[in-house]
């Protein structure tokens, strides 16, 4: 085995725990929180400091990977989401709004410190060759997303098997094999010799910043109705939790697939991967909100409109999602890639933002149904940022 496969597959199986852990207590706060009487909005409150912090953190991950070191940065990550899961197993009278909100803050830091660690890393590790990092970024990012989805179902099961507290402590015992694991990674990983100021976090290539723009809409076109509304609303017509985590669980992991399958999908095309396919996918992802909401006011059955919308949805959405995580390393020289990757997920952390506040809102105020318009509408805004990406990209020889 290589160094560089030894260390990706470090970086990846570490990810990979993180990530059940992440999905797990997703699903373990909207239900628990449901079960007690708590709003749709009240839940979606619950997920602001994790996205909040997000942003702040992607920023600041970003300028500090450059400085100490990718796998520093993974590795207090994963330190601190331990931490975050160990915060949520006290009596239950503790567990006040802001209290769990501060324990969700501590854990979005962590997921985006190691989200940031993990896909930086990989173009470290890939070497130049396009296929090869297309392939390996398309693996992680895909499998992470399959096991986020896995994440749901067993953060459903642990609350209906184990209650709240005990599937906490669970979930906290599998990220101590993960923090292990990254002690095997080089000491100084992605480190610039010449230590950047904060400043240089501020993306100076346009390319990146039409992009970043369009990852925030994207993702928050998913989020308005994922995050809360989904799964409230599956609840609300009769779903027990087993269903309904399992249900988002094949619906993530699905989109996993597509997404780490995204290379071989597109290498068949007669047009070579870059800018202009992300033009034309996120072209076709508009469409797909659409109809699924003219399914539900048409009154078709919903679980039949959700089960098929919602399965096309996802499979157009990854691909998206691949290119995006493709084109951003692709743009990013090696030595400033934890800076251009930070800048890029502080946007993504912003589109979460805007997407969990909104799916709570919006399903109170005007349902699922409103939730799908406004993720239509965020999706044509994501697409009128990537035409703007490519008709202004100024790159140089080797990434255009």
């Amino acid at each position: 085995m290589t160094a560089a496969l030894r260390n990706y597959l470090i970086i990846t199986g570490n990810y990979w725990a993180f990530t059940i852990t992440d999905g797990a207590i997703r699903m373990l706060v909207v239900l628990h929180f449901y079960q007690l009487g708590y709003s749709p909005f009240a839940i979606a409150m619950l997920f602001v400091f994790y996205e909040v912090f997000g942003i702040v953190t992607n920023f600041v991950g970003g300028w500090l990977g450059a400085r100490i070191g990718l796998n520093r940065t993974m590795q207090v990550g994963t330190a601190l989401q331990i931490v975050a899961l160990l915060l949520l197993t006290v009596p239950g009278d503790w567990l006040t709004v802001f209290y769990v909100m501060s324990a969700q803050a501590l854990s979005g830091i962590a997921k985006d410190l190691n989200k940031m660690s993990a896909k930086a890393g990989v173009k470290l590790v890939a070497g130049a060759a396009d296929d090869q990092l297309f392939k390996w970024v398309a693996w992680i990012t895909g499998s992470k997303n399959a096991l986020k989805g896995l994440g749901f179902f067993v953060g459903a099961a642990l609350l209906a098997w184990l209650g709240f507290r005990w599937a906490n402590v669970a979930l906290a015992a599998l990220l101590v094999f993960g923090l292990l694991a990254t002690l095997r990674l080089p000491e100084g990983l992605g480190a610039m010799k010449q230590k950047p100021g904060f400043s240089a976090m501020l993306s100076q290539q346009p390319a990146i910043n039409w992009l970043s723009a369009a990852r925030l809409f994207l993702f928050g076109a998913r989020d308005v109705w994922f995050v809360v509304a989904l799964p409230v609303y599956l609840v609300s017509i009769g779903w027990n939790f087993e269903w309904v985590g399992g249900y988002l669980a094949v619906w993530v992991m699905g989109y996993g697939m597509v997404q780490a399958s995204a290379p071989s999908l597109l290498r068949n095309g007669r047009h070579p991967v870059g800018p202009g396919s992300a033009m034309l996918w996120i072209s076709i992802l508009a469409v797909t909100p659409m109809l699924i909401w003219l399914g539900m006011v048409l009154k078709f059955e919903p679980a039949w409109v959700l089960t098929i919308g919602l399965g096309v949805f996802g499979a157009v959405f990854a691909v998206n999602s691949a290119l995006h995580s493709y084109l951003i390393l692709r743009f990013s020289p090696a030595d400033k890639a934890s800076m251009n990757v930070g800048f890029y997920y502080a946007a993504n952390a912003g589109g979460r933002l805007l997407g969990t506040v909104l799916s709570g809102y919006a399903y109170q105020t005007i349902g699922i149904e409103g939730c799908l318009l406004i993720s239509t509408g965020f999706i044509l805004t994501a697409a009128g940022f990537t035409w703007g990406m490519n008709r202004n990209l100024s790159l140089t020889p080797s990434v255009s």
